[in-house]
């Protein structure tokens, strides 16, 4: 058995749904997550500087002896898991390869939507891992820089929320898409209003729950799970203010958050 922790990190909340996930399929691991508020949101930015600062953090999660590293980012995974997985000596996974393996897996004309960030469409993972599997597939991808804002204001279900929504999604219809990836960590608080767009005729694919499953298959296959009959723990890190990071962290985790510490940006360039 292997008692080190999962480390597991985002720019800033949205990797919670992920991590919440994680608790509850691998409720015997320990797992320490560090949000970098200070540098959000990734999406709009360069994915040069994205990959900067995912190294960063991965090199700055293998320093605190982590058995895997977790990227519950969207833009972060697409920007720069191979770089990761070239270079730390743990095991990295991502959120993307699952979602895009799952799509291919549950659609039926072949015909796949994506909304994500302006990053996470710009990466072009999504696309490269698509094809990868289903050379024939179609994947439509849309941009959506409206939605993260409206998911983080004080009412994410208010009326703005489902035109932003409609808006987004009246490319996809209109390709005939049967499936769906909701390609950002924050979408699944609204899941309802993505399920009332669409309707039941469209799959969605989210994040959260088929990559639990791949890091739960990851740490069985290396070996290097905890012990089943235990109740593992959780922590978080952010660069920016713990008290801003627990007021929106509770509402994406779904559980009591604890204890926060702040780590420096200074602290990540100097152990990168």
């Amino acid at each position: 058995m292997d008692s080190r922790p999962v480390g597991t990190f985002d720019s800033g909340v949205g990797g919670l749904t992920v991590l919440h996930e994680c608790l509850v399929t691998l409720p015997h691991e320990d797992f320490v997550y560090l949000g970098d508020h200070a540098r959000l949101p990734y999406g709009p930015r360069p994915l040069e500087d994205v990959r900067r600062f995912a190294r960063e953090i991965g090199v700055f999660l293998a320093a605190q002896d982590v058995k895997l590293v977790l990227v519950a980012c969207n833009t972060a995974t697409s920007a720069a898991l191979p770089q990761l997985q070239e270079e730390l000596t743990v095991p990295v996974v991502g959120v993307i390869t699952p979602e895009a393996h799952a799509a291919v897996q549950a659609t039926r004309n072949r015909r796949i939507g994506l909304l994500a960030t302006e990053g996470t469409v710009e990466g072009g993972r999504y696309a490269d891992l698509v094809h990868a599997l289903d050379a024939g597939a179609e994947l439509v991808s849309v941009a959506c820089p409206r939605l993260v804002p409206l998911i983080e204001s004080d009412d994410p279900f208010a009326a703005a929320t489902t035109e932003a929504v409609r808006e987004y999604a009246a490319p996809l219809k209109k390709a005939g898409v049967d499936t769906v990836v909701l390609g950002c960590t924050h979408y699944p608080l609204i899941k309802p209003i993505f399920q009332r767009v669409f309707g039941r005729d469209v799959t969605l694919v989210f994040s959260a729950e088929e990559t639990a499953r791949e890091v739960a298959e990851t740490l069985a296959r290396k070996g290097i799970e905890n012990a089943q009959e235990r109740e593992g723990s959780y922590r978080f890190l952010t660069t920016g203010e713990p008290a801003l990071f627990r007021e929106l962290g509770e509402r994406f985790l779904q559980l009591p958050l604890g204890d926060i510490e702040q780590v420096a940006l200074a602290d990540l360039e100097a152990v990168a």
